[in-house]
């Protein structure tokens, strides 16, 4: 393979799901993780899983002006608010980086889906026929979305989540780990579905629902994206 053909990759993140994401991309030979970046100091100078973390987010330009990187992935998952995440897809964008998307080789993804750029579709997952995954998505280990659902940017449905055909998730919202959404139901942008919960209606923007069957917890603060 040429080296032009290697996609030159900065990982914007040092933590767990950084690691999962570290432990993909290594075995691909069109990737070469050239260095991370986190704001933890402590980290500075060291390796991450065999990656060095070169310093802060501020480094980026000298990453680019050097012209070591081509592409970044955004390696911060979520466990509720999704900001970080769109944060730091839009500043790789804004310094004039590709997004990389990863999928991973044991996830199922049909054919007739679409998988937005820099979306991360992780191990033993799965995305049925007809489904629309927007930019920065993570569906993560073990997580199934079926027919005909859309997911819009910056949508976090953690391990072992399922979605029901037909089902709408809002822009930066999160569905949590092990949830479950009955099909056609719609969850608006910035919810949060808690880990478990069962959700049988709608899901009104920035609200968080717990519970089986789901109810609202409260009014997420924030504003609207």
């Amino acid at each position: 393979m040429s080296g032009d053909a290697i996609s030159r990759c900065v990982i914007l993140g040092a933590g767990g799901h950084a690691a999962v994401l570290i432990d993909l991309l290594q075995s691909r030979d069109d990737t070469r993780l050239v260095a991370a970046l986190t704001p933890d100091s402590a980290l500075w100078g060291q390796y991450f899983y065999g990656v060095v973390v070169y310093g802060g987010d501020d480094l980026l330009p000298e990453l680019i002006t050097q012209h070591l990187v081509t592409h970044f992935v955004v390696g911060v998952g979520s466990v509720g608010s999704t900001l970080l995440r769109q944060r730091l897809f839009e500043f790789g964008l804004a310094h004039g980086l590709e997004p990389l998307t990863v999928i991973h080789p044991q996830a199922m993804i049909s054919g007739q889906a679409k998988i937005g750029a820099g979306a991360q579709v992780m191990m033993g997952s799965m995305i049925q026929t007809g489904a629309v995954i927007g930019h920065n998505v993570i569906v993560n280990t073990g997580a199934i979305v079926e027919h005909d659902c859309i997911l819009e940017d910056h949508v976090h449905v953690a391990t072992g989540a399922r979605l029901a055909g037909h089902v709408q998730v809002g822009l930066g919202a999160h569905i949590g780990a092990g949830a479950t959404v009955r099909q056609e139901i719609m969850i608006g942008a910035g919810a949060v579905v808690g880990a478990g919960a069962v959700v049988v209606k709608e899901v009104a923007p920035f609200t968080t629902v717990v519970g089986v069957p789901a109810r609202p917890l409260n009014r997420k603060e924030g504003h609207k994206t």
